[in-house]
């Protein structure tokens, strides 16, 4: 009797990660260091001790999101796989124009216009998904989706690469204006999307979550195309650092959590007026599926804003000798921060939940997107580089 407890209380146990892991996972963790440690053979003296602690995050992080994601395995292989391929090909920057698979497929630019029309397409097969409840038309634009993030990771990679070859090696990572944080926007969106779509099974969120991030895309093809934003353009001084490389990527991790909130709002609205007896009820995300994923995308949006917010100030402090200036961008960053504290405050201590949350979320989304775009575009201050 005692012994049948035993083996009852050690299987309710959940097995540890080691425990775990299979031996895939322990052939990509091996793979991922020596991709990392050839990178060190090849670029340690061009590398500062910034750059050697970041690559090495980097890499841990890679494994850990391999490991807890089996999915983003084959597409982190996959991109590293076509930027290497396209890095190998350009011997000048020219070649972009003259190299067959550079200028059609994997240049930067080639890359991100497939990105940027892969977005939107997935957007319209997930819609097409939602009103006939295919499951078939869903997972193709599950893979759509797939694609164009995998598309759009490459273009700023390759992107990368192509600022080195400028004239005069201005080298630098493309986060640096509006135009490559649209990009990563999007990639960032939507592969925040697609893990919580893995996660609850549910591609019948797709439709809304993609709807903002093909806007995402048409403000980035009028950048494109109107302003010719796409051009190599040397740094300005004040982002000539380090910080650049981990404070722009972390906001806008906090940026896509929110945009994905704010979308499943709207869904929450509409699933909430759809009667249970419905044929749309089984089409649509559950209410719960919807309340879930939105708090855990604020909690998580919210957890990168503020490490973002910290290493912004830091950044500050070495730029303009100061940690905190009430400059309009850095203040209308605590004002996205505050509410973001406020939603999570009241579901955290209160319970709320509902209509009245998802018309936050939704909200919260517009004075987001001030702080990103309004307060370039209406004010000025130390933040003057990202006018449009």
């Amino acid at each position: 009797m005692v012994a049948s407890r035993e083996d009852m209380i050690r299987s309710m146990r959940r097995p540890s990660l080691l425990q775990r892991l299979t031996t895939g996972d322990w052939v990509w963790a091996a793979l991922v260091v020596l991709a990392t440690a050839a990178t060190y053979w090849v670029l340690w003296e061009a590398m500062n001790v910034y750059e050697v602690v970041i690559t090495a995050f980097t890499a841990g992080f890679m494994i850990g999101i391999g490991w807890h994601w089996p999915g983003a395995k084959l597409y982190m292989g996959l991109v590293c796989a076509a930027s290497l391929l396209a890095i190998s090909r350009y011997p000048e920057l020219a070649s972009a124009q003259s190299d067959f698979f550079l200028k059609y497929l994997l240049s930067s630019q080639s890359a991100i216009m497939w990105m940027s029309a892969l977005f939107p397409a997935a957007t319209v097969v997930y819609g097409a998904a939602l009103f006939t409840g295919n499951d078939f038309t869903a997972r193709v634009a599950s893979r759509l989706t797939w694609i164009a993030a995998g598309a759009g990771l490459v273009g700023l990679l390759v992107r990368w690469h192509e600022t080195h070859l400028y004239e005069g090696g201005i080298g630098y990572i493309p986060v640096s204006n509006l135009y490559e944080v649209f990009v990563l926007f999007a990639v960032i969106t939507a592969l925040i999307y697609l893990y919580y779509e893995a996660a609850y099974r549910a591609r019948s969120m797709g439709f809304f979550v993609l709807l903002v991030i093909s806007a995402s895309i048409g403000f980035l093809l009028w950048y494109h195309f109107d302003r010719q934003a796409y051009q190599i353009e040397p740094l300005v001084p004040a982002l000539n650092s380090y910080w650049m490389k981990i404070h722009v990527p972390t906001n806008f991790i906090g940026y896509g959590c929110f945009a994905i909130a704010a979308m499943l709002g709207v869904a929450y609205l509409i699933r909430d007026r759809v009667p249970d007896a419905s044929p749309w009820a089984a089409r649509l995300p559950t209410l719960k599926q919807i309340d879930d994923v939105s708090y855990r995308a604020i909690a998580l949006g919210f957890a990168f804003f503020t490490v973002a917010t910290i290493l912004g100030a830091l950044w500050a402090a070495e730029a303009w000798g100061a940690y905190w200036s009430w400059d309009p961008k850095e203040s209308w960053a605590l004002i996205v921060w505050l509410n973001y504290a406020g939603w999570l405050h009241l579901r955290y201590t209160k319970g709320l939940r509902g209509r009245f949350m998802a018309w936050w979320a939704i909200i919260g989304l517009f004075v987001t997107t001030f702080a990103f775009l309004g307060v370039n575009m209406f004010l000025s201050g130390l933040h003057s580089y990202g006018e449009l």
